[in-house]
């Protein structure tokens, strides 16, 4: 599971280091993960200790949403002022992500359909 985590960190190390230098306006985490997916992709297995390390950090994730739930404790004034905002960009967000999610979809499914008349 050491290891595990290792390598998950260094891809996270490596994405930040990435990110720093080229300037992409991306979190290094983000590229990271890109990162391991692709190095994962090349290799075409999971290492069963990274499967079950992934596993027990997926299993924990809702770890992960008490700071977030802290934050709205902690500023629920400054969330109340601007909640106007807030929920314009939260369902603004939510529209353009599922239009966008929408259209590479349609753009997958055109792609595989060529390669199946192609081929």
């Amino acid at each position: 599971m050491i290891g595990a985590l290792t390598i998950l960190l260094l891809f996270q190390l490596i994405g930040e280091v990435a990110v720093q230098l080229s300037g992409l306006p991306v979190p290094g985490p983000v590229v990271g993960m890109v990162l391991l997916f692709l190095s994962l992709r090349w290799r075409k297995v999971l290492p069963d200790p990274l499967r079950a390390t992934a596993e027990t950090l997926l299993s924990h994730l809702s770890l992960l949403f008490i700071p977030a739930g802290a934050g709205v404790i902690q500023y629920g004034t400054l969330l109340a002022d601007e909640w106007l905002a807030l929920i314009a960009a939260m369902v603004l967000g939510t529209l353009i992500t599922v239009a966008v999610t929408a259209l590479v979809m349609q753009g997958v499914i055109l792609i595989q359909h060529r390669m199946r008349q192609d081929g």
